[in-house]
């Protein structure tokens, strides 16, 4: 079976992009590959028209995407390309194709897997499970020769597909009730022996999500200090339902005097090594420790730009620190990108240091 997209971008706003990401990956997600994606105004109506017209008659689904404000112009055009009107309000059905107007993002995400997965489910007479793995740290060169290696043992029966952002990925491999389950199994297993250094979870969750629990697994309190990450780490445990059962405090502790008041860290270290800087790090998190009201301590520092700090160390250089009232480590990395990719990176490679600190 064949599937399409369009994408119907607002031309009066011409710098306006459409969240079409979103809809796209759900329906993966739901076994249904669109074959095609097609760009087009919605000021070029007889463009629309006649996208609808040849999609239609080539495709068993056609999944149109908007910004709200164009959901009821999209529609009229789908109405009036198979002469039929809505009976619902974001899909319509006719003998051979199935059509869905969709708004954009996470709205448009939800419907999908919601109403378009089951309607095309059952117009194809099959059923999709999917297994989600999610990694931190892994190179992109790592994911791709694993996913190559479990495409390879599936045998074109699976579908596999990545996405990953500020150094996480999300991996799904898809497949239907024809898959020999032996088939399934294999491929999930060769990605989580391959990646085995990397593998946080074999579930789609988040990593703060994960650390939450593994915290309340082993009844252990945690504490943040954060020189360069403006509190994302705390933020995001926080982020997680009863997170106040673990999280005992956060410090953003930016000024060097912070730092030594707040955090014991030495001020010849400070002045000899710098606030970015291995030893630096591993004072921050001592000093949460010294504290004796957590169990775990996270603390960060590096250069997250756009400018670099007048010491000679490159934007990007980072130093997290991990540890528990028996260790610290610290971590070295070189980080590349802008500022926000710099930070969140940070952050995100922070919680996966600390989650496997503690599992």
């Amino acid at each position: 079976m064949k599937y399409a997209g369009i994408v119907l971008r607002n031309t009066r706003n011409g710098m306006a992009s459409v969240d079409y990401a979103p809809v796209f990956d759900a329906l993966l997600a739901g076994g249904v590959l669109t074959d095609e994606i097609v760009l087009l105004a919605y000021d070029a109506p007889s463009r629309l028209s006649a996208a609808l017209l040849r999609l239609s008659t080539e495709c068993d689904g056609v999944f149109l995407v908007c910004a709200p404000v164009l959901l009821s112009a999209a529609r009229d055009a789908v109405r009036a390309a198979c002469e039929q009107s809505f009976t619902e309000e974001y899909l319509l059905e006719t003998e051979d194709c199935l059509f869905a107007v969709l708004p954009e993002g996470a709205r448009g995400g939800e419907i999908v897997r919601t109403e378009v997965v089951p309607r095309v489910d059952r117009r194809r007479r099959h059923t999709y499970a999917r297994v989600v793995l999610r990694t931190c740290t892994a190179p992109r060169e790592a994911v791709r020769a694993a996913m190559k290696k479990a495409e390879e043992a599936g045998g074109g029966k699976l579908l596999l597909h990545a996405n990953e952002e500020y150094g996480c990925a999300r991996i799904e491999v898809i497949y239907d009730q024809d898959t020999p389950k032996m088939t399934a199994d294999e491929v999930v297993r060769i990605l989580a022996s391959e990646l085995k250094d990397y593998l946080y979870a074999m579930e789609d969750v988040t990593l703060a999500e994960r650390l939450v629990a593994a915290l309340k697994l082993h009844r252990l309190h945690v504490s943040t200090a954060e020189s360069f990450t403006a509190g994302g780490v705390g933020r995001e445990i926080v982020r997680v339902p009863g997170a106040s059962a673990v999280f005992f405090e956060g410090i953003n502790a930016y000024d060097n005097k912070a730092k030594h008041e707040r955090l014991n860290v030495n001020e010849f270290t400070l002045m000899s090594k710098g606030a970015v800087s291995d030893e630096t790090a591993y004072e921050m998190a001592a000093g949460l420790l010294q504290g004796g009201h957590c169990n775990l301590a996270i603390a960060t520092t590096g250069i997250a730009g756009p400018d670099a700090d007048g010491t000679g160390k490159p934007v990007g250089l980072c130093f997290l620190a991990v540890g528990t009232k028996e260790r610290v480590r610290v971590f070295r990395f070189q980080l590349s990108g802008d500022r926000e990719t710099v930070t969140r990176t940070a952050i995100n490679y922070a919680l996966f240091l600390a989650y496997k600190e503690i599992s």
